[in-house]
């Protein structure tokens, strides 16, 4: 995930809710149901929704005191699994290892450190955990052609269980590329949306697209490939626009409660102060 200015400006007035979304062939039709804001310091870079519905933000402003002195300067976007929160942190450019935060129910935090593989990229802009708790994915910035698993600290018996060392397990292919991808989630075991902030419009039709990874089976330990659409272009709606500046797609969460999809987006300008984030349901017709 790119970072932000620590300083923004306040946001100006909210936008008309847009009517649908186009689906890719054989997919669910998301139809976007309302929008909310969340300041972006605090909440601009992911977000996840507990059992109770509540959601769970995360921003820069929320980087712990201790962890920034330990040099995890960048949060990306979260995931909530059996009541574990699951934190995705990366240090400055010159880093050689990324790290998962996890924090229990209780609320005690364990921090599990996975050593950079040759060829593998500092970036750790999302954490998202599979259906049944044993698995955790994350990704890499640019274009890449995988996304990396690992064994879920604490909730998969093969991780040590106060923190320590955590090891890549295995990839998801993709059968194709995608770019700057900057959170994903589960909506079933074998699908996963993820929100991509590519603009280039060379890789999918859509600019800043939310793609969809369809699986063979669900993730087992073992590799495999996805296979990846595009559902629709995300929302790029704010009254600072032209010579404000680019939106910045961000983090993206699937209640699996309540059915409701979510994905957030940082608007230009002295807009950024306040992230967008658009929710969708599922609909037949």
């Amino acid at each position: 995930m790119k970072r932000h200015l620590s300083t923004l400006a306040c946001l100006l007035g909210a936008l008309a809710l847009g009517a649908g979304t186009a689906s890719a062939a054989g997919a669910p039709r998301w139809a976007e149901s309302g929008t909310a804001y969340t300041d972006t310091l605090g909440g601009g870079q992911g977000l996840a929704s507990r059992a109770d519905g509540s959601l769970l933000y995360r921003g820069l402003a929320s980087i712990p005191l201790d962890l920034r002195i330990k040099g995890w300067n960048h949060v990306g976007d979260p995931d909530i699994a059996r009541g574990h929160v699951f934190d995705a942190y990366q240090g400055p450019d010159t880093a050689t290892s990324k790290m998962f935060a996890v924090t229990t129910p209780a609320g005690k935090r364990y921090e599990y450190v996975h050593q950079l593989n040759p060829g593998e990229k500092l970036n750790n802009s999302f954490a998202t955990v599979s259906p049944d708790g044993q698995w955790l994915v994350s990704g890499e910035w640019g274009e890449q052609r995988r996304l990396q698993v690992f064994p879920a600290p604490l909730l998969n018996p093969s991780t040590p269980q106060s923190g320590g060392e955590l090891k890549e397990a295995w990839q998801i292919t993709l059968d194709k590329p995608v770019r700057d991808i900057q959170g994903c989630d589960f909506v079933t075991d074998t699908r996963l949306v993820c929100a991509s902030n590519d603009a280039s419009g060379t890789l999918f039709p859509e600019i800043r697209p939310l793609l969809q990874v369809d699986l063979p089976r669900k993730v087992d330990g073992q590799p495999v490939t996805g296979a990846v659409t595009s559902l629709f272009a995300l929302p790029q709606r704010s009254l600072c626009t032209g010579s404000f500046g680019t939106f910045e797609t961000e983090g993206v969460d699937y209640d699996a409660n309540s059915g409701t999809l979510r994905a957030q987006m940082i608007p230009p300008g002295v807009c950024a102060a306040a992230t967008a984030v658009y929710a969708y349901q599922q609909v037949t017709n």
